[in-house]
């Protein structure tokens, strides 16, 4: 990929935003961490504006005011004269909840770098996609060390880290190359304490949310001879386990290792009528196609998607394009 024709578009700025999607996850926060940073190295008025609250794990990225949570009264005024909206990992631009609406309010130049193919192209100004990427932060490593040969500061890598090791699962997932790891081996180099990242990210579980992993772990139910798993986890079961959404962030993925299972799919109450559901699979099918029947999408083997539909009328549909897409790749299980 030519990432030389964006370097224009990055350079000639004064004034940045970065954003996330909603819940904001590792490679989202990560890329925005390291743009930041860059920024600020070369003097720019810089801000991170997230659609939704930053998630207790990654507060440790917080070094002074970085981040800022969306509202209008605090922010249009500045966020109307950007130069540049930067927009990372968010694959649908509904994701950026009021944030996608200032960027039409206000005509914003925007710049959607992503691993994810995009839902709606016209969202952005200017779009640089490339689904071949392990992350997001791959490809934001790879405009800083192409475009403008940018010396990789502690406080670059730890976010390009973050990213990295995330959306990889820690270099476990099938999507790892050969480039994530070298990319892994500058921010060492970089002095990124990497083992303080992941003790930050994945060992600060809250008791509420071992107590319902606990309950899931109990009600999951298999399917085609053990290759699907799949479990709900409703408004009910939350409030037993005094727990909230961000609790059940890795749970499909957590049931994705259980010997013999291929597909491990969430079904999350989201709201009246309205659900979300998570698609993980080790390798043997493609989920990103279940998802793009039900409306959603993502990578081939982890993809998701909401709906708009009370969590008992939305199941059935559901499990019939799950089973029927798994028989169609299959022909028969096992």
């Amino acid at each position: 990929m030519n990432l030389n024709r964006y370097k224009s578009v990055l350079k000639d700025v004064n004034r940045v935003a970065l954003t996330t999607h909603e819940n904001p996850d590792g490679d989202g926060l990560g890329c925005a961490v390291a743009m930041y940073h860059f920024y600020k190295d070369k003097k720019k008025d810089c801000k991170i504006i997230l659609p939704s609250p930053l998630p207790t794990e990654y507060k440790f990225f917080e070094k002074g005011f970085m981040f800022h949570e969306y509202s209008r009264k605090k922010l249009d005024s500045w966020l109307k004269d950007v130069d540049l909206i930067i927009v990372f990992d968010v694959g649908d631009s509904r994701r950026l909840r009021e944030i996608g609406k200032a960027i039409q309010l206000f005509k914003l130049t925007s710049l959607n770098i992503d691993h994810h193919a995009l839902m709606d192209e016209s969202a952005f100004t200017y779009n640089l996609v490339d689904t071949q990427a392990a992350a997001t932060g791959e490809i934001v490593f790879d405009i800083l060390d192409q475009c403008f040969s940018h010396n990789f500061t502690k406080d670059i890598c730890e976010g390009i880290f973050a990213a990295i090791m995330t959306d990889t699962g820690s270099f476990k997932y099938s999507n790892t190359n050969i480039h994530c790891h070298e990319i892994a081996i500058e921010c060492y180099k970089a002095g990124v304490d990497t083992s303080y990242i992941y003790q930050q990210v994945y060992e600060n579980s809250t008791k509420s949310r071992i107590k319902l992993l606990g309950t899931i772990l109990q009600q999951l139910h298999y399917e085609l001879e053990g290759e699907l798993a799949w479990f709900i986890v409703n408004k009910t079961t939350m409030r037993n386990c005094e727990a909230n959404v961000k609790d059940v962030i890795g749970f499909s993925d957590f049931v994705r290792t259980i010997n013999g299972v291929e597909v491990a799919l969430m079904i999350l109450e989201a709201g009246k009528d309205k659900c979300r559901v998570n698609f993980r699979s080790k390798g043997k099918y493609v989920v990103n196609e279940m998802a793009k029947t039900l409306g959603g999408g993502g990578h081939p083997f982890a993809a998701g998607v909401k709906i708009s539909e009370s969590i008992d009328k939305a199941i059935p549909n559901i499990l019939d394009v799950v089973r029927k897409s798994i028989f169609s790749q299959n022909g028969s299980i096992k």
